[in-house]
């Protein structure tokens, strides 16, 4: 393996466990804000881009009812951009 090819990898598994670090702190964090998430939610937000993630652990700060979460979801993500 080239040491391109290896620095790549190493980014690439970086940012994955940023982005499972930050999933599951918004995941410790919502249901203090809006009560238990459903598994299908849950799902839905570990899928996330990391850039996402960070947007919604903002968002949440605002958040007052379950039904913001699902408000944000709609708004923040779609089927299209799903891989």
């Amino acid at each position: 393996m080239s040491k391109e090819g290896r620095q790549a990898g190493l980014e690439e598994g970086r940012q994955a466990g940023l982005q499972e670090e930050a999933a599951a702190m918004v995941l410790r964090l919502l249901p203090r804000r809006v009560g238990e998430i459903p598994p299908e939610i849950s799902s839905q937000i570990i899928a996330l881009p990391l850039a996402q993630i960070e947007a919604l652990a903002e968002a949440l700060l605002d958040f007052t009812s379950f039904d913001d979460l699902q408000t944000w979801l709609q708004e923040n993500t779609s089927e299209s951009s799903s891989e």
